[in-house]
């Protein structure tokens, strides 16, 4: 659901810039800090509005590969975790004790039941 108002919220603002960029066709003076060049004001508003969605795009990819990379190392560490206590539940195969059982055998329990 979330990905459907994200799709439509996309679709409105595209809808909004192409609306805007119609608009205004009239000729810009654009400095490019080396070059002076004069261009339709629709070009530079796409422009600057492609070069936004390939900036926040570049972002998001990065955030999603460091974040799958983070991913990897956890799996690995919980391997790794997961088989530290198969090993030491194969070297001490009696089960622990449950709450009940340490109660009953805990010095300072004196056969307290209402606690339960």
């Amino acid at each position: 659901m979330k990905f459907q108002w994200t799709l439509i919220l996309g679709i409105v603002f595209a809808l909004i810039v192409a609306i805007f960029a119609v608009i205004n066709v009239d000729p810009v003076t654009v400095n490019f800090g080396f070059a002076e060049t004069d261009l339709p004001l629709i070009l530079v508003i796409l422009g600057s509005v492609l070069m936004g969605g390939i900036i926040i795009g570049s972002v998001g990819l990065f955030r999603l590969f460091i974040a799958q990379r983070k991913v990897k190392q956890l799996e690995v560490e919980n391997q790794r975790l997961n088989d530290r206590v198969a090993e030491l539940e194969s070297k001490n195969p009696e089960p622990l004790p449950t709450r009940t059982d340490y109660r009953k055998t805990a010095p300072d329990s004196a056969g307290d039941s209402a606690a339960e």
